[in-house]
């Protein structure tokens, strides 16, 4: 059974929409932003992209990424934010109706398809609560 993500990374992913995706493959790297539905039962992000993207490329080729969602501040003690590890997968249909039902421009485009971010690790930084506060999930 897997150990379920606390709540104030659940309470953070929910306040915000977009992640900034990191992939690799070989010795090439890409990065983009990306609307995001957070499932916190599943420890995933859901979310839409064309198979042909540079970043989808790289990730059939290595499926394992990284990501972070944030808030914008020029207020140190403001800073808060999550790094996210990760392995990327095509999502199942109920992912899909999950994903265009918050994000309806989905079905209108019809060359994104749905993917499943699957979390394996999460560190999250509240600046608001102690300078440099670092927090550790990992899926077990």
């Amino acid at each position: 059974m897997m150990n379920k993500i606390p709540e104030n990374m659940c309470s953070f992913f929910s306040e915000h929409h977009v992640l900034s995706l990191a992939t690799s493959y070989k010795d090439s790297i890409s990065a983009c932003s990306l609307f995001y539905l957070f499932i916190p039962e599943e420890a995933c992000f859901l979310f839409a992209s064309d198979e042909k993207t540079e970043h989808m490329q790289y990730i059939s080729g290595n499926p394992n990424v990284a990501c972070t969602v944030h808030n914008e501040t020029k207020e140190v003690m403001h800073i808060k934010g999550i790094q996210v590890k990760g392995v990327v997968k095509a999502a199942n249909e109920g992912d899909e109706q999950l994903y265009t039902d918050a994000y309806p421009y989905a079905k209108e485009i019809k060359s994104k398809r749905i993917w499943k971010l699957k979390i394996t690790e999460l560190k999250y930084t509240d600046n608001s609560l102690e300078f440099g506060q670092k927090e550790i999930w990992k899926y077990a």
